[in-house]
């Protein structure tokens, strides 16, 4: 088995005697067939093949498939954003009238599209701290309950999820764990290896990594076994009959009835895919994903070291530091490294945080993180501003919290030019 640096290069596409090097872009939205048989086969789920890019197109599958060898799972599906992916892997399997459990410690829009826009749709989610007890773990859960959601590496907290111990509670509930694995990437954590079901991304960060192309993924590790909990998963395990009455546990298996649910059914009706073009832009990315990692892991840990020991910091937190309160989570399932993000506060609080980040001259203030760019966020005032204090509270992050997306320039020049924007302070 090719080791996941040799899967980043090579991995999802490989060309046969006299065919593109390169994961050809197959810029079509359709797909000519000689009988009305033949098509009709593709729409029975009888036959693989393509016939309409909202579903499924060959450069998409090949990406999709690389994610999926390098996450150790069985399939995968892209999306346009990490977004969708979030929504749809829920979605597949909670629907009105039913419950999720999740870490309260989670992206400040992924949290809105559960408290807000899916309690819209009749779907109910209970916010754990994931430093909760064991019992207040096991409470949390309902009849109901259709599965556990966590971040790998919370943004822009940087809690580390004891993935073992929430997949153990999901499966003595009997449900699936979904884990957002965004900011470790498979490089740095398999979330899969520990026991999660599912895996997402927003293939927008570290995956693409130049701030080029939008795009999430989904994940299937193939082990759940949807059939030995029928009652909880009807749309899985009984007939589907906006699709010809397919039920795909029985069809597909465990290996292949979540993704073909989610592409069939949720794809086609919501219509979330990522462009050729744009799979094409993330494979590129992909491809030196293990050098990146290493280097923003790196950079990262010296910048940490650095704010560690600075008289106008008041906090660091980054848990590839001796002494950080989720330390011994990281060097249990992060030991390669703990991502390129560091948080911290600056002593003043939401003033002082941002007459900082205004003199950075490398440290761009940009909606972005885990990109080759240094770049920096007060999200306090911008992806979580729609959280009151309590909420940013719970999900631990302060008014005074600043996040640094640490690149891959040369370290020395980004520490001389945190020096020079903490001087102004």
């Amino acid at each position: 088995m090719e080791r996941i640096e040799t899967l980043c290069v090579q991995g999802g596409y490989c060309p046969g005697s006299g065919e593109p090097r390169q994961v050809p872009i197959v810029q079509s939205t359709t797909f000519k067939y000689d009988t009305s048989e033949d098509m009709g086969k593709l729409f029975d789920l009888e036959a693989e093949g393509y016939f309409y890019s909202r579903l499924q197109n060959p450069t998409c599958d090949h990406v999709a498939k690389k994610i999926a060898q390098l996450e150790g799972a069985a399939a995968a599906m892209l999306t346009s954003s990490g977004q969708a992916a979030n929504f749809y892997a829920v979605f597949n399997i909670a629907s009105c009238g039913d419950h999720v459990v999740a870490s309260s410690s989670i992206y400040g829009g992924t949290y809105n599209l559960f408290a807000v826009t899916m309690k819209k749709m009749g779907v109910e989610f209970t916010f754990v701290s994931p430093d909760c007890s064991q019992e207040e773990l096991d409470a949390a859960f309902r009849p109901n309950t259709k599965a556990v959601f966590g971040e790998t590496i919370a943004n822009p907290a940087l809690t580390v999820l004891d993935i073992e111990r929430f997949a153990a509670a999901a499966h003595s509930h009997g449900v699936p764990l979904i884990v957002d694995n965004t900011f470790a990437t498979p490089i740095l954590c398999r979330p899969i290896q520990w026991g999660a079901d599912i895996v997402t991304h927003s293939t927008t960060k570290y995956m693409d990594g130049h701030a080029a192309a939008l795009g999430g993924c989904i994940v299937d590790a193939g082990n759940f076994d949807w059939m030995a909990h029928a009652d909880k998963f009807p749309g899985l395990t009984t007939p589907d009959e906006s699709y010809h009455g397919v039920t795909y546990a029985q069809r597909f298996g465990k290996e292949g009835a979540f993704i073909t649910k989610a592409t069939a059914q949720l794809m086609r009706d919501f219509g979330s895919m990522m462009s050729p073009q744009s799979a094409f832009i993330l494979n590129l990315g992909l491809e030196s994903l293990h050098v990146r990692m290493e280097r923003h892991c790196a950079n990262a840990l010296a910048v940490a070291q650095y704010l560690q020991s600075h008289d106008k910091i008041a906090w660091v937190r980054y848990s590839g530091l001796p002494g950080d309160a989720y330390y011994a989570a990281a060097q249990k399932y992060l030991p390669q490294g703990s991502c390129g993000v560091v948080s911290f506060g600056v002593k003043g609080g939401r003033q002082a945080a941002e007459t900082f980040m205004k003199h950075l001259k490398l440290g761009t203030i940009a909606t972005h993180v885990a990109d080759a760019r240094t770049c920096c966020l007060h999200p306090a005032s911008s992806t979580h501003r729609q959280m009151n204090d309590a909420e940013l509270a719970a999900a631990g992050v302060g008014a005074d919290l600043v996040r640094l997306s640490v690149g891959l320039e040369s370290r020395e020049d980004l520490i001389e030019d945190l020096e020079q924007a903490l001087r102004t302070v």
